[in-house]
């Protein structure tokens, strides 16, 4: 009688766990479809911060090379460039994002909560839970920004490269790493010739 009710508790236990697993991916689900804005916002955040070091350039030798009466112009292209460029690769980023998100996120979410947690963070009740989320909230952000990383590398790197190029274009700059003339040091004068 011991062993019958012993593998019955084991089939309930197991039943109870299976239940709890099915209960949990519907509220991970909502859970991230609650947080698409900050998905978004990430992906917004690493797009914009893809170009800055282009835009900073830019901005630098705008001041510095290029003659006063042709800045007004020469920013108004660049800034098309840039905005051009995000235009392109956000979507690209956002859509991989909110695709990623899911595999990501899901186990962290899965692994750290149980089901009575998550439906109260899906109902975002001000609670001792709220702390727990904010400590687990960098892991799944550094968790997705490395999976949209290596996603989305490949297709956005040549796009920075036209950037570049094009920035660089716009503001009367060389092409390819090639100073300017006006800004190569002069080389250094011989010693005449000793007798």
């Amino acid at each position: 009688m011991n062993k019958f009710k012993l593998a019955l508790l084991t089939t309930a236990l197991a039943a109870s766990s299976m239940a709890m697993a099915q209960d949990k991916a519907p509220l991970i689900k909502q859970f991230i479809d609650l947080q698409r804005p900050g998905i978004e916002s990430l992906a917004r955040g690493l797009v914009e911060q893809s170009s800055a070091p282009i835009a900073q350039a830019g901005s630098a030798y705008l001041q510095t090379q290029v003659p006063a009466d042709k800045r007004e112009a020469a920013a108004k292209a660049a800034d098309a460039e840039l905005k051009k460029y995000f235009d392109e690769s956000y979507p690209i980023v956002r859509d991989k994002a909110v695709a990623l998100a899911p595999d990501a996120l899901g186990p962290l979410m899965d692994q750290s909560f149980t089901a009575d947690e998550l439906k109260q963070l899906v109902a975002w009740i001000s609670s001792p839970l709220s702390k727990k989320y904010q400590e687990l909230n960098p892991k799944m952000q550094t968790a997705l920004t490395e999976k949209l990383v290596a996603e989305t590398r490949s297709t956005i790197e040549p796009k920075m490269k036209t950037l570049d190029e094009n920035v660089a274009k716009a503001l009367g700059a060389p092409v390819g790493g090639a100073a300017p003339a006006a800004s190569r040091p002069a080389p250094p004068a011989k010693a005449p010739a000793k007798k």
